[in-house]
């Protein structure tokens, strides 16, 4: 048995920390598992041992998910990562104004004529047609600059990320 624990720990431990999303869960649920593998270890055929423990692991698994979900009690309170009543939690409205704020910052640091062109297009989301109205120009030379900005702001952000 201590064979089988040493070879498949860290695959029956990963298996359930993928099923539970819980660290301590799934710990005890590997143990679990082991103990029930050792528990039914002269019914066991010896073939394939290792598809024998994920499938254990799986249905202690889910037999996991399915006692919790019993086991919580439904609230009337809105928690801080529900959604508002517009669909959005504030915990993603928060994300999507600071990534608003970075994009804007970034747009206003490229040179001339890109920065009003970026802006316009990807800050204030404006048609291709309506920036050309707006700055009098040609609907292709929009296009042209759109393209270049798109990959000024592409080398911007590729530099964050070290790429």
């Amino acid at each position: 048995m201590s064979a089988l624990i040493d070879s498949y720990q860290h695959l029956v431990f990963s298996i359930c920390y993928k099923m539970t999303a819980d660290y301590f869960a799934s710990e005890d649920l590997t143990q679990e598992t082991f103990l029930s593998a050792y528990s039914h270890l002269g019914s066991f055929d010896g073939r394939n041992e290792k598809a024998w423990l994920c499938r254990i692991a799986s249905n202690k698994c889910l037999d996991y998910l399915q006692s919790a979900g019993r086991r919580s009690i439904p609230t009337q309170d809105v928690g801080v990562n529900e959604p508002l009543p517009g669909g959005q939690s504030p915990e993603s409205i928060c994300l999507e104004d600071e990534a608003r704020r970075i994009l804007l910052a970034r747009c206003q640091a490229l040179k001339p004529p890109y920065d009003e062109i970026a802006r316009a297009y990807y800050y204030d989301e404006m048609d291709v047609s309506e920036i050309a109205l707006a700055k009098g120009m040609k609907v292709k030379t929009v296009q042209t600059q759109i393209y270049r900005a798109r990959a000024m702001l592409r080398k911007m952000y590729g530099k964050e990320r070290g790429v």
